[in-house]
């Protein structure tokens, strides 16, 4: 069966935790967020900075860089990832929840009315999660990578060691995913408070030797006179300070699990003024050293800020940093391949959920593994965190930009705010979102090519299994058989059999083709025959009261539709049970379920390329079986086979 996603302005979300949403004190919930949304952001200190002064692109570290450098760091971070996220995109939430495809609900839901998305706007949201995906490789990669290559600062005998401890770190990570997250997710809050802390009070300690970092940070004169003495030199080093940013889109998908307050309070009070104190110290730190002392620290000024004595403790405190911002990473990549698949562009996977308290604690094998085996190749090609950073801008950029056009669209027909203050916003994030994205289109041939070929290749897969669905599902539609007719022309004539048969049809309307199938070879029909169509609405979570919708045909067949959110959970027996209206309550033991299982027929109509229709056939083979994704008892199913050309 196919699931379909459909508008439902009028559904709303209910606000509880069996939906999946943190609850609880403001400063609770901001703790909590530390933990697990600025994980990303919050490692970047480690190498972005570095980058700037030691990456493929490296400037010389005298105060005129280095004050401009802090001066695009601290401007970045206020228009990129406060103003831009917390303040604007993050009030654009779809009840409650927060990431590309949620917004792409939102936008459907609210302004398209009975016209569907414009292709484009979908093309640009299905290819930021593409994009995702790269990035999900690269960041366990690049952050427990270039934390591990802390070693190397307590002991350079340490070197032929990095690779080896990264590797057995990540396996490690991964290996755990399917035993859940939930009591390492409890040690999250206090470890990344005590990180941030470290970073302000590190940060701190060197400010105090050179406190004019302070102005020159935040005067934009600094870093606009870089791009009037320099402006190549100037473009580049944008490659490398965008890493400073990685994690900020964290803020707003990552929306649902903490809410918009908790994240805000967060970031303003605590995460940023950690960051921008780190960063500071680092650049108060290189120009306190001497000459030939600068060229040793800036290829780990994050590490050199703590003594000898307490670098080693640093390295550690460091690495669980990146091993939490990791987690969070997979933990996404799982909460994304879900909505995919509820949205309808990405075939039904197996799905585990880890705990019995949080719905948004879901483990999937496949995404898992495929992850797992991908950022240890980065590891094992790439070798160094340097290596990996230059592949990392461009999965960011490409989706902070994507992210500005479907926020102009939210801007000028949503909210419909002032249309002068929302050019001039627009203006303004796409002319730093663009310039950091082509600034990262110089690293493509030193690594920048992995995140756009991963994000072509599930862009292709993503639109492949959602316009191969629609296909399908329009050829069936072709022959279908109005069910008036059918239970005026054959229903009468066919032999009645105790119990009750649900047939799953993605159409509304119709008889399904198991239905046919199963009279045309039984000859029987059961005494109530009920067709059960699944909807995934563009919302996160639907109301128990308009979960099922009955109607009633007479002669003892119902068509039922039954609604879920793109972040629910399907259990079809359940939902039966509290079916009202067409008779007596079903009982499992007195119920079959029908399914449809097509055989795809690649053929020249109109429609996808024979490559595509044999990739879309492959997938549909390999996707979950439904009778195990709508948690159907498994004894109680009859598979009827079709053949369909597409």
């Amino acid at each position: 069966m196919s699931i379909t996603a459909t508008g439902a302005a009028e559904a709303e979300a209910p606000h509880d935790p069996a939906h999946g949403h943190a609850q609880g004190p403001l400063y609770k919930l901001a703790i909590g967020a530390v933990g697990i949304v600025f994980g990303d952001i919050g490692t970047s200190p480690i190498y972005s900075f570095r980058e700037t002064f030691a990456g493929h692109h490296p400037l010389v570290p005298d105060e005129f860089h280095i004050h401009a450098v802090l001066s695009m760091i601290f401007w970045s971070m206020m228009i990129v990832v406060t103003l831009k996220y917390v303040f604007i995109i993050m009030r654009a939430d779809n009840k409650g929840e927060g990431g590309s495809l949620a917004l792409l609900a939102l936008i459907n839901r609210t302004i398209s009315g009975k016209k569907r998305w414009t292709s484009g706007i979908v093309m640009l949201g299905v290819f930021a999660t593409a994009l995702f995906y790269g990035d999900s490789m690269i960041t366990p990669a690049v952050t427990v990578l270039s934390a591990v290559e802390g070693l190397t600062t307590v002991q350079q005998a340490f070197a032929p060691f990095v690779i080896p401890a990264a590797v057995v770190i990540l396996v490690g990570l991964f290996a755990i995913q399917a035993r859940g997250t939930a009591r390492v997710g409890m040690m999250f809050g206090p470890i990344m408070l005590v990180y941030f802390a470290a970073l302000a009070v590190l940060g701190v300690i060197h400010i105090v030797d050179r406190p004019t970092v302070m102005l020159a940070m935040i005067n934009p004169l600094n870093a606009a006179s870089f791009f009037a003495t320099e402006p190549m030199r100037a473009f580049l080093a944008m490659g490398s300070v965008v890493l400073a940013l990685t994690g900020a889109e964290a803020l707003y998908a990552d929306m649902g699990h903490f809410g918009r307050k908790p994240i805000k309070a967060a970031w303003l009070y605590f995460v940023l003024p950690a960051l921008l104190l780190n960063y500071m110290g680092q650049g108060a730190m290189l120009l306190s050293l001497p000459p030939n002392v600068v060229l040793t620290a800036v290829r780990d000024p994050f590490f050199y800020l703590a003594s000898e004595a307490w670098r080693l403790p640093l390295v550690i405190l460091a690495t669980l940093a990146s091993i939490i911002a990791s987690q969070a990473v997979i933990s996404g990549a799982f909460s994304v391949t879900h909505q995919a698949i509820q949205l309808g562009f990405v075939p039904r996977l197996r799905i585990t959920h880890t705990s019995e308290s949080a719905a948004g604690q879901i483990y999937i094998p496949v995404v898992n593994w495929a992850l797992m085996i991908m950022v240890l190749l980065l590891v094992l090609t790439f070798q160094t965190s340097s290596n990996l950073a230059a592949a990392y801008g461009i999965a960011v950029t490409g989706a902070m930009l994507i992210d500005t056009v479907l926020i102009a669209v939210v801007l000028f027909t949503m909210w419909k705010w002032n249309r002068v203050l929302s050019a001039a916003l627009v203006v303004l994030f796409f002319t730093v979102d663009i310039g950091y994205f082509s600034s990262n289109l110089t690293k493509v041939p030193a690594g920048g090519w992995f995140p756009l070929l991963v994000g072509a290749i599930a862009f292709t897969f993503l639109t492949t299994w959602a316009k191969g669905r629609q296909l399908m599902i329009a050829r069936m539609n072709e022959a279908s058989l109005p069910m008036e007719i059918f239970i005026k022309s054959a229903a009468p004539s066919a032999a009645r059999v105790p119990g009750t048969a649900v047939f799953m049809t993605s159409a509304s309307s119709g008889v399904p083709h198991a239905l046919l199938h199963n009279l045309k070879h039984n000859k029987v029909l059961h005494e109530r025959v009920i067709l059960l169509t699944v909807k995934i609405e563009d919302v996160p979570y639907v109301p128990d009261e308009k979960r099922l919708e009955p109607r009633d045909y007479g002669a003892g067949f119902f068509r039922v539709v039954l609604r879920y959110g793109f972040m629910e959970e399907i259990n079809v027996p359940a939902a039966l049970a509290q079916l009202k209206g067409i008779g007596p309550q079903c009982k499992m033991m007195d119920t079959s379920f029908f399914l449809a299982r097509q055989t795809l027929l690649p053929s020249s109509r109109p429609g996808m390329a024979i490559w595509r229709e044999k990739l879309f056939a492959w997938m549909l083979r390999n996707a979950e079986s439904a009778m195990e994704f709508f948690k159907l008892p498994t004894n109680r199913v009859v598979e009827l086979g079709s053949q369909v050309e597409i």
